[in-house]
């Protein structure tokens, strides 16, 4: 009998392989989006509330990440999602062009601060990236006064293929499931766009804007240059 770390890494596997599978097309268009974007010399936002943060820190300032992608914080760590009027708060707080892009974690994808995000990006113009659980989102109602969810108002969704309520382990004696998904699948979907915007910009005949490590030899070197470009558009950097 396998334990449950081996039915854990079982599951995992067959998720990315299914996201592989039936979200390549989303993906390509979402690395065109940010392709767009970038070559305008725009920068991509990240939003995800609670754990979701996780996901959107996987996009910013790191080796072999994008320099020109900031995230946007929520700083209550999902205390407040279900707030309306709280993600216009945030979101002032940053000078969002109609240029850029925003990408918008939510596994859920019901609570006021990611749908109110994508109606604000929407009126201005701003192309939003959703990475949402579709079997999750289409289960639940909106928690938001339009009646709406997060897929229904982005232009771009990648599902992340996860189950209604994330966690996908039973083990025996615990009431309910363990182990979420979204987390692993919304990094593999983030680097999935970030390699593929990457291949667009050196197809188009752009630099891609990329860190390495600091942490090799001449990475502080190569870095110093995205750095003085970004340093005034990209907070903590």
């Amino acid at each position: 009998m396998s334990t449950s770390s081996e039915r854990y890494y079982q599951a995992v596997n067959e998720l990315l392989a299914r996201i592989a599978a039936t979200q390549q097309e989303n993906i390509a268009r979402a690395a065109e989006v940010m392709a767009d974007c970038i070559k305008r010399d725009e920068l991509v936002y990240l939003l995800g509330s609670g754990h979701s943060l996780a996901i959107a820190m996987e996009g910013y300032y790191r080796a072999g990440g994008l320099a020109c992608v900031d995230v946007i914080e929520d700083t209550t760590f999902g205390r407040a999602e279900r707030v309306e009027g709280y993600a216009e708060t945030v979101l002032k707080n940053y000078n969002i062009s109609s240029g850029s892009v925003v990408i918008i974690v939510s596994n859920s994808g019901r609570n006021a601060m990611p749908v109110e995000t994508a109606l604000w990006c929407r009126e201005r113009g701003i192309k939003t990236v959703a990475i949402t659980s579709l079997a999750h989102s289409k289960s639940v109602t909106s928690r938001h006064s339009s009646n709406k969810r997060l897929f229904e108002i982005a232009d771009v969704v990648i599902d992340n293929c996860g189950m209604p309520g994330d966690a996908i382990l039973e083990i025996e004696g615990l009431p309910g499931r363990a182990c979420p998904t979204s987390g692993l699948a919304g990094i593999f979907i983030v680097e999935s766009m970030v390699a593929q915007t990457i291949e667009n910009l050196i197809k188009a005949g752009v630099t891609p804007p990329v860190f390495i490590s600091a942490n090799i030899d001449g990475g502080d070197e190569h870095n110093e240059s995205l750095l003085k470009k970004y340093i005034n558009r990209v907070r903590g950097i």
